[in-house]
């Protein structure tokens, strides 16, 4: 088994009903869902939505305050014009937009919003990295 993976990314809430909702609005659908958390199967890996008091105390961390927006969660597209659907459709459902989509440094095309938690997404499209059929991502000459 690799050690380079990630299988599950579970975001703290504020408010667990308002989360789902938003992500119903960008067209989520739960895969399943029990008192306190929902999971949402993505390409290979599970998003959850967790309330934030009860993340920190399974993490042992009772009464933490956990912050948002130290990292971002990123969607690649293979077009500019994805990118732009997608953004507005975020913005849309109640997302606030950080930056619009734009041309970059690096020679791609992207923008930021953050969910109504603060969870940032990124929104790109890059052209170093062509997207595989089934819209999943590999690095060029990856293993």
């Amino acid at each position: 088994m690799t050690p380079q993976r990630v299988t599950l990314i579970t975001l703290g809430v504020a408010d667990l009903v308002a989360a789902k909702a938003f992500y119903a609005r960008l067209g989520w659908v739960p895969h399943s869902a029990t008192e306190g958390v929902a999971f949402y199967q993505m390409h290979g890996t599970v998003l959850g939505l967790f309330g934030r008091a009860a993340l920190a105390a399974d993490q042992g961390r009772p009464g933490a305050e956990l912050g948002t927006g130290a990292m971002t969660l990123a969607q690649n597209f293979a077009t500019e014009a994805e990118v732009d659907a997608a953004f507005a459709k975020a913005i849309a459902a109640g997302g606030k937009p950080l930056k619009a989509p734009e041309k970059v440094f690096w020679g791609g095309y992207s923008g930021y919003w953050a969910d109504p938690d603060g969870h940032v997404w990124e929104l790109a499209m890059n052209p170093f990295w062509p997207l595989m059929e089934d819209g999943s991502l590999r690095l060029p000459n990856a293993n």
